[in-house]
């Protein structure tokens, strides 16, 4: 690299850093004085506060926002570089624009992987700590006591449904197992009541009765109570709306593989946790050749009129990120395709912008 191209990089990475680390003392400032109630009332310890919660809570807001800060970082240094016709020069001593693009590109490449590193292996481990702690002390941390009208694919033909469930108890109410070769029904157990025995790591139930097919023959075995030992434990009743955030990239892999076998819908939130932490360091790209575009010029207004329509695209683009996944809730488009649909439109605004800027 050349002394121009470190020159840019260290603009960049070092007014990105510094706008992140303002942000996130603006962020934690507000965040204790709305949390400090919660810190009262539940008497959290202050060791706790500081190395379970804000530690962990850091990261997650840096990331969160990474591309925003990103965009703004890139509007604001080459916005200076411009008044102070810095471009100019370098124009004038033979650097293309395109050439001049490299180390915005190189700086952009370095905060991508960085996001994605923490993003995927980083932040849920962090998660994992900054969860239990607001399921400790903040005031409806906890996770509701009940569910009703579970269904679950627990094996390969294997259906499970329970009308209601206790997860304080670990008790359920009419449960149904059916269980299918093919499209053919070959058993069904139905029973009034399932308790969680957990000293022999059984389900107990109670009111049973068991219809079995065979032969175009019907046999009906019933009785108070049994042992049962399908493939279901207490923890798979656990809501996990939250818990995917506290999955490193391995992890979320399985629990998607699980979910898919299970048949629950909730699979959609989880695919789409999963392919944002991969488009939205990539985001990172997007924003930093739209930002260079729109600043490498020197206008009339000065900064303020760069920041403010930088302002203006990238909130249009955080927004419209966060509305895109409503195509993959509805089953508009699958989870992988509604999620890169803000990058694919932003991409072609951003080439658009790009070649028209030397313009």
């Amino acid at each position: 690299m050349k002394k121009i191209d470190i020159y840019i990089i260290k603009k960049f990475l070092g007014t990105y850093f510094l706008a992140l680390f303002l942000i996130i003392c603006v962020a934690v400032i507000f965040d204790v004085s709305e949390k400090m109630d919660d810190f009262l009332d539940k008497g959290a310890p202050m060791k706790s506060i500081i190395f379970d919660y804000y530690l962990n809570f850091i990261p997650y807001f840096a990331n969160l926002f990474s591309a925003l800060f990103v965009f703004i970082s890139v509007i604001f240094f080459t916005s200076r570089m411009a008044a102070k016709t810095e471009f100019v020069a370098m124009f004038s001593s033979g650097i293309s624009l395109n050439r001049l693009v490299v180390p915005y590109f190189i700086a952009a490449a370095i905060i991508t992987g960085f996001s994605f590193f923490l993003g995927n292996y980083v932040i849920p481990d962090a998660n994992k700590k900054r969860l239990e702690f607001q399921n400790l002390y903040f005031k409806g941390g906890g996770s509701k006591m009940g569910e009703f009208n579970i269904h679950r694919q627990i094996e390969q033909g294997v259906y499970f449904y329970v009308e209601s469930y206790n997860r304080e108890r670990n008790i359920g109410n009419r449960m149904t197992l059916e269980k299918f070769e093919g499209v053919k029904l070959v058993s069904k157990l139905n029973a009034d009541m399932m308790i969680w025995d957990s000293i022999n790591q059984t389900w107990i139930l109670q009111g049973y009765y068991i219809r079995q097919f065979e032969d175009n023959k019907e046999s009906l075995i019933s009785g108070l109570r049994t042992d049962s030992c399908f493939r279901l434990r207490p923890e798979d009743f656990e809501s996990k709306l939250n818990v995917v955030e506290a999955m490193n990239r391995n992890e979320l892999n399985t629990y998607i593989a699980e979910q898919r076998l299970s048949g629950t819908s909730a699979v959609v939130n989880s695919e789409i946790e999963k392919y944002s932490r991969i488009s939205a360091p990539f985001a990172t790209f997007i924003l930093t050749i739209i930002g260079f575009a729109l600043s490498v010029r020197k206008v009339r207004g000065g900064l303020g009129i760069n920041i403010g329509l930088g302002l203006l695209l990238s909130f249009s683009y955080i927004l419209f990120m966060r509305f895109a996944t409503v195509f993959a809730l509805s089953g508009t488009f699958n989870a992988a395709f509604s999620v890169w649909i803000p990058n694919l439109l932003y991409t072609i605004i951003a080439v658009g912008i790009y070649f028209t800027a030397p313009k």
